[in-house]
Formats: structure tokens, sequence, C-alpha cells
């Protein structure tokens, strides 16, 4: 039996400072998949001829509404889903970025996202649905200065 290809895609972990220190920027999605009401990061496919950089920058752009730089490749999470349309497992990787907000305010743009709102990192790692996303935000607030990821 062929082996599933894997998909790619590309995301962010866009930060702002704020008075605690700074802030990250998470959403509110349906799962196309499952129906299941879920809190992640921006995040999307890659389109033909673009870089994983490039792909990040747009889904950012595309989903929540704001313009960002990236500061830094974070490492990629991979995993595997099952594909409820074709009836199979799918192998996954998404390659996420630390990025800093350049401007916009965060709204849902392309009807993926139901809402989009800025929260401390302690607030995000218990919203965020899924532990490959919180482990990614715990790794971007460990590169920031003065910042405790284990105090949490």
């Amino acid at each position: 039996m062929d082996q599933p290809q894997e998909e790619i895609s590309a995301g962010g972990v866009v930060i702002r400072p704020a008075r605690s220190g700074h802030e990250v920027l998470i959403a509110d999605q349906r799962d196309w998949n499952s129906g299941r009401s879920t809190v992640r990061l921006p995040k999307g496919h890659l389109e033909p001829g673009e870089s994983l950089a490039e792909a990040a920058l747009r889904e950012v752009r595309e989903e929540v509404g704001v313009e960002a730089r990236i500061l830094q490749p974070l490492s990629p999470v991979r995993y595997v889903f099952w594909h409820r349309g074709e009836r199979r497992r799918v192998p996954k990787v998404v390659h996420y970025f630390l990025m800093a907000h350049v401007a916009g305010d965060p709204r849902p743009v392309d009807g993926e996202m139901e809402g989009v709102r800025w929260c401390s990192f302690e607030r995000a790692l218990v919203e965020l649905s899924f532990e490959s996303e919180r482990g990614v935000v715990r790794d971007a607030w460990g590169l920031l200065p003065c910042a405790d990821p284990s105090a949490s």
C-alpha cells in the first residue's frame, strides 16, 4: 500500500508587547473535518512556488487580518489526522514561525476563523485546543527576554 503523502502547512505565533510582557494572537475555529469548535494558531497550506515563510505570513494575514514580520523559525510540529471526507489517515507537518505584529487589528478575514483575540501566553496555554500548539507557544515564549514558560 502506498504511504500517504505528507501534508505541509505553515503558520505563526504572532506576538506584541504588553504591560505584562507580551501577548499572543489566538483564534477560534470550527474544525472543517470534525465540526468541533477549537482554539488555535493561524496556519495553512502552501501555495505553489511559495516558501514556508511566505506561506506563514500570508496565512496570518488571510486568517486573522494582521501584518507580521518573522523573528525566527520554531520547531516544526508533526502529527497524523483522520481525513473524514477521504477516509484516510494523513501525516502532516506544520512549520511555525515566531512573528512580531506590525499592523492591523485582529479579526476573522477569510471566513475560516470565528473569532480572533490577543491574550497572555499563560492564557493561550489554557485556551489552545491542541497540545502540539501549546508546545509551540511554550517554545516561542521561552525565546522572549524575561520569559519563564515553565512557571505556568
